[in-house]
């Protein structure tokens, strides 16, 4: 696959083959951004390959994690919901908020314009027909993940916040958002170790062997910067001991 003269660039600032701490990999991504990178504020990526095959139900990969210091931009939600949840929805901040009105909107216009897509348990029988347009754009929701739930201003509160959502895809790997380059470089470092402990705890009973494999983050528009597994993992362990 060729690449072009920007990535070329950014290949050229720094070791590709060499592997990196958290605090390290962070150092690189903001010398990418300032050396070879587009104008906007680009999205900083979290990757991880787990030794997990997700055709078994027992090795399936899959939550949500607040980012203590959220995504960098705000996010628009959608909540489902009949008679007086719906009160609620609106009192918390929903950005949309309805019952069967937008439950038909969203299946004839496949109208998906949000970020994330909260339900009450009771709406779920009436959302199953949104399976085909929310599913692959990972909006379908889930009690794994906390958006199908009766406490909606907690699960508004915490979308609002940085709430992510991750599911391993069929070949093992796991991609996620993390923040924004131009965030501080400690905000950046704490919402990387938020995010891979949550998945490391995601461990599903499944797994064999070697659960991660792999860790690398990247931008936008950028190469990935590899992570030294061990390492990352024992620094996660110092911090939330």
């Amino acid at each position: 696959m060729k690449r072009g003269k920007r990535y070329q660039k950014c290949l050229e600032l720094y070791d590709k083959d060499a592997f990196y701490t958290v605090e390290g990999a962070v150092e690189v991504l903001k010398k990418l951004h300032a050396g070879c990178g587009p104008k906007f504020d680009q999205t900083v990526e979290l990757a991880m390959r787990l030794g997990v095959d997700p055709k078994y139900a027992d090795q399936m990969v899959r939550g949500s994690v607040v980012l203590p210091h959220g995504l960098g931009r705000e996010l628009k939600v959608l909540v489902l919901a009949e008679g007086e949840y719906q009160k609620i929805a609106k009192d918390a901040g929903a950005d949309y908020v309805g019952g069967e009105d937008l439950i038909n909107k969203i299946a004839k216009e496949e109208w998906v314009d949000y970020d994330v897509v909260i339900a009450t348990p009771e709406i779920m029988p009436k959302v199953a027909k949104l399976g085909k347009i929310l599913g692959p754009k990972g909006l379908m929701p889930n009690p794994k993940t906390g958006t199908v739930t009766t406490n909606l201003k907690q699960a508004i509160e915490e979308a609002k916040k940085g709430r992510v959502e991750f599911r391993v895809d069929k070949t093992g790997n796991l991609h996620m958002p993390v923040g924004k380059v131009s965030f501080e470089e400690q905000k950046l470092i704490q919402n990387i170790y938020t995010a891979i402990d949550a998945v490391v705890k995601a461990k599903p009973p499944g797994a064999k062997g070697q659960y991660v494999k792999g860790i690398a983050l990247s931008l936008t528009m950028s190469p990935s910067v590899k992570l030294d597994v061990s390492t990352t993992l024992r620094r996660l362990q110092e911090l939330v001991a």
